[in-house]
């Protein structure tokens, strides 16, 4: 920390977020940081809403790995991404001025490709999902192996972190993201005598590459998404999924772990 003194904050540029913002601002200036306008003049980057702002946060400055990205709630309550709230300025001061209550974590993301042309970061997930009231219809491959062919409603392939959000809704593991892997889900598969899927999710390590195949049934428009952001691309045929060598470090407190977060949101 001692060596990172320019920070920049990512927040919404309403009158109301600029008031709940300023103690922060009033801080960094009191300990000496410098306030940057351009987050590529930044080593620190500070989020200050909640984990979809700081999922907007990581995209918007271009999934950094040369800084360090930090949460700050704006709710009475901590989440996955945000390891302080804005109204607890001594837990603030005090990370800054000991270290002794702070490390940093290095989190997995994944990396897109889209028919070989544009590469996307996520952090949280990647998912491709039918566009219209029409099942689905992807190739899977693992590595260089056909895998399944998948009918139904979408695919979510999740990083260990993600692995809280859409993958669980259906039914997807949790997974420590000590685990440098990414996770697939389905959604609503087709499963009869005539079309057959896993039926599971299942995990992939860091080595693998998972290439979809859009199989054109009237429905090779599908919607994507990455974390909370859709892609603007319409018609697509291969994708390819794989672990990024970028890892995201964020500024995290020691009694807050991943397994801690979990139990206090779901248990």
């Amino acid at each position: 920390m001692e060596s990172r003194r320019n920070i920049y904050f990512y927040h919404k540029r309403d009158e109301d977020m600029l008031a709940k913002a300023a103690p922060l601002f009033e801080i960094a200036d009191r300990y000496g940081f410098t306030m940057v306008n351009d987050y590529r003049k930044a080593n620190i980057i500070a989020s200050v809403g909640d984990d979809g702002t700081f999922l907007q946060a990581v995209r918007k400055t271009g999934f950094r790995d040369d800084c360090l990205y930090v949460g700050i709630s704006t709710k009475n309550s901590l989440s996955m991404y945000c390891d302080f709230r804005i109204s607890d300025t001594s837990k603030m001061i005090e990370a800054i001025t000991t270290n002794e209550h702070i490390e940093v974590r290095r989190y997995p993301t994944i990396e897109v490709t889209v028919d070989g042309q544009g590469t996307f970061h996520c952090l949280n997930e990647f998912s491709i999902r039918s566009s219209i009231i029409k099942t689905l219809v992807l190739d899977v491959f693992v590595d260089q192996l056909h895998f399944e062919t998948f009918r139904g409603d979408g695919l979510i392939v999740a990083t260990p972190t993600g692995s809280t959000a859409y993958n669980k809704s259906v039914n997807g593991s949790v997974v420590d993201p000590l685990l440098s892997c990414m996770q697939v889900s389905e959604v609503a598969s087709v499963n009869t005598n005539r079309y057959r899927t896993l039926g599971a999710s299942f995990i992939l390590g860091s080595e693998r590459t998972l290439t979809l195949k859009v199989i054109s049934e009237g429905n090779d428009h599908p919607t994507m998404g990455m974390d909370n952001e859709a892609l603007s691309i319409r018609h697509v045929d291969k994708i390819q999924v794989k672990i990024s060598d970028k890892k995201l470090k964020t500024l995290k407190l020691k009694d807050n772990s991943f397994w801690e977060k979990v139990k206090r949101t779901y248990l």
